[in-house]
């Protein structure tokens, strides 16, 4: 989707009047460059092919997914000037010992920031995980272990973010904190419902609302105050003790965040072709959270009205959605992400019936879903027609989390490999046919 493409979005932020990037950067002696996300590289690239005068006084290390730290991102040649750092290996959504590396390497570029210099934080989603910096007392493995817990118990985006915040010398704004040059400008790709400036990779360069206390509350809603790392329980303990300073609440006015990408220009750019294919379309935003199946129910209910009712559009119909649903894991073993639980709940709910005529697409727009190599699943009523072919009972791969060998099986996987951008969730349902 061109919509969500970095060297797009990047192109239209420096050639748009309304942010002052370029007059910055021309009068600065070092352009300065972080960041982190799985974008990163694409960004980096596009960041240099725009300031090609500015070459010699970039310098700049930005934490990026391994698979595209080397050619520095698909299809864009490798970056000339900004490192790209590899911040974890195919496969986990963990921090990792080389993602703490480059992040430290980020802060202390960021505090030999002169008074004159400009930097430039490149930000999108997967940007937490690839950001890590431990505060003094809490290692990497303390970090990983209460990220897990939190991801197994379904806990929102904002929650997690709220505790990686306050265990961090990089998020919650620690990283605007760090540096004293004249400007700050950070370009975000959002994949955070609502585009919160503090939440999306954990905000470092935005003020942060929340709380130690805050942070410990999330911990006690999912009852994690037995299993959460004793060193984690200690640190945000006294930090609402106030031994440990907040994360800031103000920042300094130079420092500027601007969005320059998100969710709902992904799901304008496909409603305006959906149209074009001839499809009467109900957008529904990008505000979709909630538990998967019950996203899924809902869905499948709008899908019967569109076709029996004609409401609230008819068909031929393409109903679309963004945003980003958890998954509360049950039995817990087996494999698979929101997006391939999200239409094969669906599917289930419509039955053969239900999906004659009938086309469910769910994926992540990073082309990952879950610690899986699909994006998503695609299903018709040719899928449930296979699956009983096969002896396959959708119900149970459904009740122990396992889409991914459900839809396997039915060859149904979306699989795009890494797309270099990431703006949350995109659904479409196809309801009827255009006329040719």
């Amino acid at each position: 989707m061109t919509a969500a493409r970095p060297q797009q979005l990047m192109h239209d932020a420096f050639h748009d009047p309304r942010l002052p990037i370029v007059d910055a950067v021309s009068w600065a002696p070092r352009i300065l460059i972080v960041g982190g996300g799985k974008a990163g590289a694409a960004m980096s690239t596009a960041l240099e092919n725009e300031l090609p005068q500015f070459l010699d006084r970039i310098e700049g290390v930005v934490n990026v997914p391994a698979e595209t730290a080397n050619a520095g991102g698909v299809p864009a040649p490798a970056t000339r000037r900004i490192r790209l750092h590899p911040a974890r290996p195919a496969g986990t959504n963990q921090p990792t010992a080389e993602g703490v590396a480059g992040t430290r390497q980020m802060l202390e570029l960021a505090r030999t920031a002169g008074p004159q210099d400009v930097m430039l934080c490149l930000i999108s989603g997967g940007g937490s995980a690839l950001l890590p910096a431990p505060v003094a007392g809490i290692t990497l493995e303390d970090k990983q272990h209460v990220t897990k817990l939190l991801h197994a118990c379904g806990a929102t985006i904002n929650e997690m973010n709220c505790v990686r915040k306050h265990l961090s010398e990089f998020k919650g704004g620690r990283l605007a904190q760090a540096f004293k040059g004249r400007a700050l400008f950070s370009l975000i790709i959002s994949d955070v419902i609502g585009d919160p400036l503090d939440v999306i990779a954990s905000g470092p360069t935005a003020p942060d609302p929340t709380t130690f206390e805050d942070a410990l509350q999330v911990l006690e809603k999912y009852q994690l105050l037995e299993k959460a790392p004793a060193a984690v329980l200690a640190h945000l303990r006294a930090g609402v003790a106030g031994q440990v300073p907040e994360t800031p609440k103000i920042l300094a006015n130079h420092i500027r965040n601007y969005v320059i990408g998100n969710n709902a220009k992904s799901l304008a750019a496909a409603q305006a072709k959906a149209e074009q294919l001839g499809y009467r379309v109900l957008n529904l935003g990008s505000y979709i959270e909630g538990e998967t199946r019950h996203v899924a129910t809902a869905m499948a209910g709008i899908v019967r009205s569109v076709r029996q009712d004609g409401q609230p559009v008819s068909v031929p119909a393409c109903l679309l959605s963004g945003g980003e649903t958890t998954v509360t894991l049950v039995e817990g073993h087996g494999e698979g992400g929101r997006n391939q639980e999200f239409v094969l709940a669906a599917a289930l709910k419509l039955g053969v019936d239900g999906l004659r005529n009938t086309v469910l697409l769910s994926g992540g727009t990073d082309g990952e879903d879950g610690p899986t190599d699909a994006a998503g699943a695609i299903a018709d009523e040719t899928t449930l027609e296979k699956a009983d072919e096969l002896g396959l009972a959708p119900a149970a791969f459904l009740a122990r989390n396992d889409a991914y060998h459900f839809f396997a099986a039915t060859g149904d996987l979306l699989k795009t490999g890494l797309t270099q951008t990431n703006v949350m969730d995109v659904r479409v349902i196809l309801n009827g046919a255009p006329e040719p």
